[in-house]
């Protein structure tokens, strides 16, 4: 599998103060979607996502359940990606249209971990 970008995302319910803050930290700024916010750095290269999570619970540090952080990896060719991905034993958690021009597949990595194969 060719991975061609990683992408850390953190879930948020509040885009604007997120990505804020991260653009401030990595001293960079703020691409800005309606429901997700690229933060990049200074020399425009993409460190962080936050994804809109409007139902989002902070985390109970160690012990939280939620989700607060997944890979977004992005691959040249999705079909053999989810192959090579399943081989490996990663979970499928939410299936996709693999024909589609573009979108996302979620998995878990063995130890149930999620993680997104994304393409387009």
């Amino acid at each position: 599998m060719k991975i061609t970008r990683t992408t850390i995302v953190f879930d948020a319910p509040d885009l604007e103060a997120e990505s804020s803050f991260w653009a401030s930290m990595l001293g960079g700024q703020v691409d800005k979607d309606a429901d997700w916010h690229s933060v990049r750095s200074a020399d425009g290269t993409a460190r962080v996502a936050v994804q809109l999570a409007p139902d989002h619970q902070a985390p109970d540090w160690p012990d939280g359940a939620p989700q607060q952080i997944h890979l977004d990896l992005h691959v040249d060719d999705i079909k053999a990606s989810h192959d090579e991905a399943i081989a490996l034993g990663a979970r499928l958690l939410q299936k996709a249209n693999l024909d589609a021009k573009e979108g996302f597949v979620v998995y878990a990595d063995p130890a149930g971990h999620p993680f997104c194969l994304c393409w387009g």
